[in-house]
């Protein structure tokens, strides 16, 4: 009878262990990449030696325009947030261009889609003298296909940090 009672209590014991474990709960949702972060590196009291590290996306455009999309609007905003925080910053932004139409054609239009974006974030607030603008034409891809998808994402201007 006691080992019965002792098994009893044994088993009730290991089922109340069971059921009281805690759940694990499961995010399926992918948590967002912020468009623009700043994150200062080193204390603030040590101002001269501080680091501050400042990511962004490209800007991406549509075939033959340099027109800033309206997905691009947010991205923009988000960069300009992140240079008011940070003023030492200065950016060169980078015109890209597909491999279709000529050098001379993509050139031109690298420089339109830096500059768009240049007056873009000036009217956000960041300041000319941060900001410079070049041209790469078709000259630097980031993708080697010859279709849509490759040429969409070679469409684009990216920050380059000074």
């Amino acid at each position: 009878m006691r080992r019965f009672i002792i098994g009893t209590v044994f088993l009730s014991g290991m089922f109340m262990l069971v059921s009281c474990a805690k759940k694990q709960t499961v995010n399926t949702k992918e948590p967002t990449k912020p468009q623009a972060e700043v994150v200062a590196a080193a204390p603030a009291s040590d101002e001269q030696n501080q680091k501050i590290k400042v990511e962004f996306k490209a800007v991406y455009f549509d075939l033959d325009s340099y027109a800033i999309r309206d997905d691009a609007k947010p991205l923009l905003v988000a960069a300009s947030k992140a240079l008011a925080g940070s003023p030492s910053i200065k950016l060169t932004l980078g015109g890209h261009c597909d491999e279709r139409g000529t050098a001379e054609y993509n050139l031109a239009l690298g420089d339109k889609r830096a500059n768009a974006v240049k007056e873009y974030l000036i009217n956000l607030g960041v300041h000319r003298s941060r900001l410079t603008s070049v041209s790469y034409g078709k000259e630097q891809p980031v993708s080697f296909g010859h279709d849509e998808n490759s040429w969409s994402r070679n469409r684009r201007v990216e920050f380059i940090i000074q």
